[in-house]
């Protein structure tokens, strides 16, 4: 079912994303008025085409990798004579600005759309309680204690523990500080704390921001009683079965699901000993541990899990909007993400984010799989942030990709005349190899993380 999940995940996704990015392009386009010749979701064999009253093939192909929209342009071939005022290179440098921006433009418009819809939906979030914290952590020697509310980040609100991951996202590989307000448990007043932070995770391949603080998230005591069981995980292969009650790890009592996880975490690849109270017989299970991650960021595994319980009202949060309020909300989610796309860029072109973290098609594939069986408003949620990641990268000023054009008639408007040809045939030749290098990179890190 999971395969299903991921295949019609994969292609309502890039269906809705490509098709309303090329659309941009074509609506500015028919505005202007240049003559589309065809406008194509997929590249390949046509699966399915037709054409309109003004002459447009629309074309559904076989590989849904992208699309495209092919106008009337004199330096492609051969325009009849009646047809010149309506090729794309005889429109002004305003007008094919325009219509270059308008792709990039939908995706954001598009996101706008989704996170909209999501704060009118609204949601139920966790709230920030501090749990514990770690001796010597970042976050002891700020000060911080279990039981505090995080409030606020950086001057921002965080109604959940998302907002305030996402919030410290931004901070990565810096040297700085970050300003908290915290909230003692039954009370009004905000405390200010501040984390200093030096080269903070700085090309770390899987960073968790809020663990490397040193803070454990506030979570309902769960018995240590497997539920669950990866079959290709350490645990079936040693033999233990759902209903195992976990009594100890390495003779460290164990009376709690988080304390298993904690103990297993800082021990990858480790051997361990685990006391099994089974049908009422105490037994000793011998367990080595796989690992998960890379360098610093290796984790154990164990491949086990609990049966959830109900979290307590005076946790939970519900958050919505009303149709007008959530427009605004919409708007600055997505100026948000948007920011913190080219930042993140930004910082792994100079090291301080490592570029294990960029993702390709496997990894969107599988992504998009799982938000769609979580549900419409998790799916909803990865659609916006694929279509901001879409806006942002082709806005950069990359020849071949939307930017680069945009780049090039930017030039143009300020000469007064464009650029040669063989200067753009230079930049293209440069973009190409960017873009297939970036792709290919992407690709590697998505295999390695099977």
């Amino acid at each position: 079912m999971s395969a299903l999940y991921m295949i019609v995940g994969t292609l309502v996704t890039l269906g809705v994303l490509v098709t309303f990015h090329e659309f941009g392009h074509f609506w500015v386009a028919r505005r202007c008025g240049v003559k589309v010749l065809r406008f194509s979701v997929g590249f390949g064999m046509p699966l399915l085409r037709w054409h309109d009253r003004k002459g447009t093939e629309y074309v559904v192909a076989a590989i849904p990798l992208g699309g495209y929209v092919k106008m009337l342009d004199e330096r492609e071939g051969e325009v009849p004579a009646e047809l010149a005022d309506q090729s794309f290179n005889r429109k002004t440098v305003y007008q094919r600005i325009a219509i270059v921006i308008a792709g990039p433009v939908a995706n954001f418009l598009l996101a706008i759309v989704f996170f909209w819809l999501l704060a009118m939906l609204g949601s139920q979030q966790v709230r920030p309680v501090i749990g514990g914290v770690e001796e010597g952590s970042i976050a002891q020697k700020a000060g911080l204690n279990s039981g505090q509310e995080i409030v606020s980040v950086d001057g921002q609100p965080t109604t959940g523990w998302s907002a305030v991951n996402l919030q410290l996202v931004r901070r990565l590989g810096e040297t700085g500080s970050i300003a908290l307000k915290v909230r003692d448990q039954g009370s009004d007043v905000e405390i200010p704390r501040s984390l200093v932070l030096d080269n903070w995770l700085k090309g770390s391949a899987e960073p968790d921001p809020i663990r490397s603080l040193g803070i454990r998230p506030w979570r309902p005591a769960l018995p240590p009683v497997l539920a669950e069981l990866d079959s290709a995980g350490p645990a079936q292969a040693a033999g233990l079965k759902t209903g195992d009650r976990l009594l100890a790890l390495d003779g460290q009592p164990l009376r709690e699901w988080q304390q298993v996880v904690d103990q297993v975490r800082v021990r990858p690849g480790t051997k361990v000993s685990l006391s099994v109270e089974r049908d009422g017989v105490t037994i000793d299970v011998p367990v080595t541990l796989a690992t998960r991650g890379e360098g610093d960021a290796a984790s154990g595994y164990l491949g086990a899990g609990v049966k959830g319980i109900d979290w307590p009202p005076e946790m939970l949060r519900e958050v919505s909007y009303g149709p007008v309020a959530a427009v605004a909300e919409g708007a600055r989610r997505t100026w948000t993400m948007s920011v913190l796309t080219l930042d993140s860029l930004k910082k792994m072109l100079f090291g301080e984010l490592s570029v294990k973290n960029l993702s390709g098609p496997i990894t969107i594939a599988k992504v998009a799989g799982a938000s769609a069986q979580s549900g419409i408003g998790d799916f909803l949620n990865f659609l916006a942030y694929l279509s901001i990641s879409l806006g942002v990268l082709n806005l950069l000023p990359i020849p071949v990709l939307d930017g680069g054009h945009l780049l090039f008639y930017l030039i143009e408007w300020v000469r007064g005349r464009p650029l040669p040809e063989r200067v753009q045939g230079w930049g293209v030749q440069i973009g190409i190899s960017l873009v297939v290098g970036v792709m290919l990179l992407a690709l590697v890190n998505d295999l390695g993380r099977l």
